[in-house]
């Protein structure tokens, strides 16, 4: 470790030397992947160990990041960064391991389905192999387990079930001492991510009821209804996790309202950005990018992030809907509104997640 520290410091002083910049081992990142890929700088790189089928469109990768990787709350997400065609691409994927395995053996876990057209996921599952490495990032968010203990109702669909594996596993490992219960919905039997693993939570902590519901396989789709809440005990006591497609999610929150269960006892992750009403004004405009001397026009929906890569920038960003920080600029000038929120900014200098902010007019950016 200590040696690792040392050779990390000096890449680190003598590359300042050579290139006055901040970040400046990372020049050196090309000849140390050929080395040793685990080497690298610029990211901290992770060896996938293990990738494990799932379900047909559903994998886990069994990782192991550097040690200089700082760890993860049960809940958080990862960006990850691949190469794709020669190009480094960035997506955020939630964690499904608990920490625990992380600080007792150095590994984590992601569980990625494949999504239609998807560039990096199909890339995952048709291309990724055990050995190879890739880049991760700090874990963040805020989908974590309540402390002190209290009860809880998991609601997940799909794909969604993987930040709860995490929770799942952790508060087992922990002797969370509530009631907790999991209503999880997928498609078919077929569909359904980690089903052992859920089985055995089941069997092994007794503060666990696990519910799997398919929701077409019978004559007519069965979707989550105020019968599922009737089933359970003290629901209006208990702090509520959303995690799915955006129709289960709006559904949950429609039926946790008619109980009056407030929003401050909802908690929600989702995987794809939730489009607010962006109003009936004009959206659109000018951009100036005002750091690379770029201006550019824009018309309709179209968010700063994907206007700036369609003019050949390389904006930093992760994951993409507006969670991360990672791609926040200043805005100089200019009104932008927020895909997530709908809400529209002042004109003038401010922070803003490029990402999720749709210009409204014309718009100034420093980038």
């Amino acid at each position: 470790m200590l040696a690792r520290q040392t050779q990390s410091r000096t890449l680190h002083w003598l590359g300042r030397q050579l290139f006055n910049r901040d970040d400046p081992a990372a020049f050196f990142d090309p000849l140390l992947e050929r080395i040793n890929p685990m080497w690298v700088q610029a990211y901290t790189p992770a060896r996938v160990e293990q990738v494990i089928e799932e379900t047909a469109d559903t994998r886990t990768l069994v990782l192991r990041p550097s040690r200089r990787w700082s760890g993860f709350k049960a809940g958080q997400h990862v960006n990850i960064c691949v190469d794709v065609g020669g190009v480094r691409r960035n997506r955020t994927f939630s964690l499904s391991s608990s920490p625990i395995l992380w600080r007792e053996q150095g590994r984590v876990t992601l569980t990625i389905k494949r999504l239609p057209g998807g560039r990096v996921t199909n890339w995952i599952h048709d291309e990724l192999q055990a050995g190879m490495v890739i880049g991760v990032g700090e874990a963040f968010g805020n989908f974590l387990v309540p402390e002190p203990a209290q009860p809880v109702l998991f609601i997940a669909g799909g794909s969604g079930i993987t930040p709860v594996l995490s929770q799942l596993e952790t508060m087992a490992a922990t002797d969370y001492r509530a009631p907790v219960t999991l209503l999880y919905f997928v498609r078919t039997e077929a569909d359904v991510i980690a089903r052992e693993k859920l089985q055995a939570l089941a069997a092994r902590y007794s503060a666990l009821t696990v519910t799997i519901i398919t929701t077409h396989e019978g004559a007519s789709p069965r979707y989550l209804c105020a019968a599922d809440f009737d089933r359970i005990p003290g629901i209006r006591a208990r702090q509520v996790y959303l995690c799915g497609p955006k129709g289960l999610m709006d559904l949950a929150r429609d039926l946790l309202h008619q109980r009056d269960i407030d929003d401050t006892d909802i908690h929600s992750t989702f995987f794809s950005v939730p489009q607010a009403d962006l109003g009936k004004e004009a959206l659109g405009g000018q951009v100036r990018f005002a750091e690379s001397g770029i201006d550019v026009g824009s018309e309709g929906d179209a968010n700063l992030l994907d206007i700036a890569e369609a003019a050949g920038l390389t904006p930093q960003h992760g994951c993409r809907m507006g969670i991360c920080h990672q791609c926040s600029c200043r805005k100089t000038s200019g009104t932008v509104v927020n895909r997530l929120t709908g809400q529209a900014s002042g004109p003038g200098e401010e922070t803003i997640q490029i990402c999720i902010s749709v210009p409204r007019g014309p718009v100034a950016i420093d980038l």
